[in-house]
């Protein structure tokens, strides 16, 4: 079999193509085939430096790009001719399937790509055509590819690769056992390129296959914190989630603080959600939802519990008066918000609702609450209650915003100005009758 037929037949590895043959006779003479085989690389004293470099900075919780740009960048000082690099891991996100870490030798590439599901449209054509695609499907754990001139490589993204002028390109992938799995990250590949004319050497692979596990482990254990952060948030709440990562998860251990309050819900959802088919149920809450979550967390509150179609939120800040701005501020956000939302779902014919809202500011417990294996991190307090049935007051008021006078009172201005009394109202469970009061809707 011709040289050129060989190497094509092994592009793809598992397989190594085969030693040329000293000399190639061609018409003209005597010409010397490429150097594949020549043990370029580094010295086993520079992969043990970098090896021991990846592990305190691992243990010290460097990130991902620092991790990566800081393997390749030592190669190339210890003489591994790396030109681009990159690590890919799945991640548990409710969002983004994933994220990849690249590196260029000349820094001409975005660091950090989020990646959504891979299972449609472009992007998930785009992984089926992928190098990584045939690893996840065929099991292996390796994959090279030399990407010599004229030669089709069979994956888009390499032939691109051999266009900017790089020759050979390497693909690892680190399986890990089911106990170290969460959600889809079961596995870290990273990949590694070079321009040097004749690609990787034989001591350059052996170089890139011993330092690549001790890579992908170190960017495991960062992606693993980064894991745990996303959960704690999303379930928890930024604030509360960062106070349980910080330590704070002792049984009753609690603050007392000074907050505003927030207790929303949906106008009518039990009648929506008995008229609606079942499958629209989900995607209402979400929407109205997503509205409500994103104002509050705009004006830097923190949402604690979602429960049904409720939210109870807090908004705190050193001056109680900022605390209760940052809540108006959110409700305009939340007013605009349903206004555009209600129009989109109305032209596609879903059902549509708007928000019911109470405001409060006192004094709550902030901490953990529950059993010795099951615990909260929320508040307690009357205030809580209250604020809980300010809210149910909108129905009897018909109003959309209810605040308390406490509310009302810590209010600074010109805000204050812009809130009206709507009269006193008997709260259930609360002693006395309550002033309350409501945003004018006047500009």
């Amino acid at each position: 079999m011709p040289y050129a037929a060989m190497i094509r037949s092994a592009v793809v590895v598992g397989r190594a193509p085969p030693t040329p043959p000293d000399r190639l006779g061609t018409p003209s003479g005597v010409v010397e085939p490429p150097p594949f085989a020549q043990n370029a690389g580094m010295t086993d004293s520079g992969v043990d430096a970098i090896a021991a470099w990846l592990v305190e900075r691992g243990l010290a919780g460097a990130s991902e790009t620092e991790l990566l740009h800081g393997t390749c960048e030592r190669c190339r000082e210890a003489g591994l001719r790396l030109s681009g690099a990159m690590a890919l891991i799945d991640t548990l996100h409710p969002v983004y399937e994933g994220r990849a870490f690249r590196w260029r030798e000349d820094g001409s590439i975005e660091n950090v790509v989020e990646y959504g599901s891979s299972d449609a449209g472009e992007v998930g054509e785009g992984w089926r055509q992928s190098p990584f695609h045939r690893l996840w499907s065929t099991g292996d754990a390796e994959l090279r590819c030399r990407l010599l001139a004229g030669v089709p490589t069979g994956f888009p993204a390499l032939d691109k690769l051999r266009g900017k002028g790089h020759t050979d390109y390497l693909l690892l992938m680190h399986r890990f056992a089911g106990e170290g799995t969460i959600g889809g990250m079961d596995r870290i590949y990273t990949d590694w390129f070079t321009r040097r004319e004749g690609g990787f050497g034989e001591g350059e692979l052996a170089a890139l296959r011993r330092l690549s596990p001790q890579l992908a482990l170190a960017l495991k254990c960062t992606s693993l914190g980064r894991i745990a952060r996303t959960l704690v948030e999303v379930y928890l709440g930024e604030d509360a989630g960062r106070r349980v990562l910080s330590g704070r998860i002792s049984r009753g251990v609690t603050e007392r603080i000074r907050a505003a309050l927030w207790f929303s819900d949906l106008r009518g959802f039990a009648a929506i959600a008995d008229a609606a088919a079942p499958d629209e149920i989900i995607p209402l809450l979400n929407d109205y939802a997503d509205v409500v979550v994103s104002a509050i967390r705009k004006e830097r509150g923190d949402v604690l519990k979602l429960i049904g179609d409720g939210v109870l939120a807090i908004f705190r800040a050193e001056d109680p008066a900022e605390a209760c701005r940052a809540a108006l501020r959110a409700e305009d956000h939340v007013r605009h918000g349903v206004q555009a939302l209600n129009a989109r779902r109305a032209a596609e014919g879903r059902p549509v609702t708007s928000v019911y809202l109470g405001l409060h500011v006192g004094d709550v417990f902030y901490g953990n609450i529950g059993s010795v294996d099951r615990l909260d991190f929320t508040v307690v307090g009357p205030a809580v209650n209250e604020v809980s049935r300010i809210a149910a007051m909108c129905r009897s008021a018909d109003r959309a915003a209810l605040l308390s006078s406490g509310f009302r009172d810590a209010t600074p201005e010109p805000e204050r100005s812009r809130l009206v009394s709507v009269g006193r109202y008997a709260l259930r469970g609360v002693r006395r009758a309550q002033e309350l009061f409501t945003p004018d809707p006047a500009p």
